[in-house]
């Protein structure tokens, strides 16, 4: 857990040098000078490093490492590590944050991190009797599969129960075994792929089927983290805000084209945070977009409603497979580095936090489409970035900006040419 004296009401973060903010963030969480150092130093994984992690490795890339401030949730502060290239991402986090900071600030929970592996049985010759055989061998196949992580039963984890189903397909109707594994503080993917593998012959020599694919799949929908907040609507902008935000909530549970967008401004939050802390983003996105559509249309992750007191209530409950062990959240140095700033040490807590943030984030994208327009904050920043590519620093980085804005003209040659304006 987070210790208790940290804070992460840090005003005026965003204005300060970047040396200031890591001098910040090293006191506040204790980081050594070597770790402060790392911040600093471009992505912190070495080629040879990297080398060891993919296939083919020429090289590195970096993103940009920011952290949010102001969460707090379930009563206790955190700083974020963000990683992304999009701007106003974490300051959207950041202020939102503040906004939900009231009493314990985000509730959340999350069920057991529990994932399920798929083994597809094929040319069955008598349904009914493969799914008896089936029944009658639950525990055997559980303890099987047990066999193959004695150090994930040893921790607590291990598999937990068989589940059947029978589909149809283009190329007829196949068995579906589902094997449900506790995966610890682990994501789980090697764990549960070897327990199925293990249980092939086995399930093959019960059916008098074909087994094909042995596979965990990312619709994690036993393994759920939630994420709650109430915001004052005098916080929000009264009473016709919390309305505009509820109906612009309702738009994308109606509609699967807004939904797409919708959910991807909560996938902004979380994905950031899972790059940082080296979790596979590309399962988490998966299970995500699939579990928005488990009614059999797409829609919104999250719930904006108004309570009887007008104060505006979110909650979003999502699939969140995420690990502390194994995989780059160990070998990678900024993952561990982003771990010592979060301050966790749960699997579940880490999923936890996500959903804070994804909600968090997906009111900052709601708030900005309905009260500024989502160009408004971006274009801000499209802005600094464009002066400081034009050659502005220090103090005129700002002044270039205003500039800039007040011209209505937010382009490269426009920047360039406000820049050798305030020089000259």
């Amino acid at each position: 857990m987070a210790s208790a004296e940290r804070s992460s009401r840090i005003s005026g973060f965003y204005k300060m040098p970047v040396g200031e903010r890591i001098g910040v963030v090293s006191t506040n969480v204790g980081l050594t000078r070597e770790e402060a150092e790392l911040l600093g130093a471009g992505g912190g994984l070495s080629v040879d490093a990297a080398d060891h992690m993919i296939e083919n490795v020429v090289g590195t890339m970096s993103y940009p490492f920011g952290v949010a401030v102001n969460f707090r949730v379930n009563g206790r502060d955190y700083l974020v590590p963000m990683v992304l290239e999009e701007p106003s991402v974490v300051a959207a986090a950041s202020n939102m944050a503040r906004l939900m900071r009231e009493g314990v600030g985000i509730r959340t929970s999350s069920t057991d991190p529990v994932m399920i592996g798929q083994i597809q049985v094929l040319n069955v010759p008598n349904m009914k009797d493969a799914l008896e055989a089936l029944r009658k061998n639950e525990s055997r196949l559980i303890e099987l599969a047990n066999q193959q992580d004695p150090v994930l039963v040893k921790f607590g984890g291990g598999a937990r129960d068989i589940k059947l189903r029978t589909i149809e397909s283009d190329v007829g109707r196949m068995l579906i075994v589902h094997l449900l594994v506790d995966c610890g503080d682990a994501m789980g993917a090697n764990a549960v792929n070897t327990m199925c593998e293990a249980l092939a012959p086995f399930v093959e020599e019960l059916t008098g089927g074909r087994v094909l694919l042995r596979i965990l799949s990312n619709l994690a929908d036993h393994r759920l983290a939630k994420a709650e907040v109430t915001v004052r609507k005098e916080d929000i902008g009264g009473d016709r805000a919390v309305d505009d935000l509820v109906a612009a909530w309702a738009f994308a549970d109606a509609d699967p084209y807004r939904a797409a967008t919708h959910n991807k401004g909560i996938m902004n939050g979380v994905v950031a945070v899972a790059l940082a802390t080296a979790q596979d983003h590309r399962a988490l996105e998966a299970g995500a977009h699939a579990y928005a559509a488990r009614s059999g249309r797409y829609r919104s992750l999250s719930r904006w409603t108004k309570n009887d007191d007008g104060n505006l209530v979110g909650i979003l409950e999502m699939p969140m497979a995420v690990g502390l062990v194994g995989g780059a959240t160990r070998t990678h140095p900024m993952a561990r580095l982003a771990l010592k700033v979060l301050g966790v040490s749960k699997a579940r807590e880490l999923a936890e936090l996500m959903a804070a943030v994804g909600l968090a984030q997906n009111l900052g994208a709601l708030r900005a489409l309905v009260q500024e327009g989502i160009q408004h904050g971006h274009m801000r920043l499209h802005a600094r970035n464009l002066v400081v590519m034009a050659g502005a620093d220090g103090d005129l980085i700002d002044r270039a900006v205003e500039a800039l804005i007040a011209s209505g003209e937010i382009r490269f040659d426009k920047a360039q040419e406000i820049v050798k304006r305030i020089r000259g």
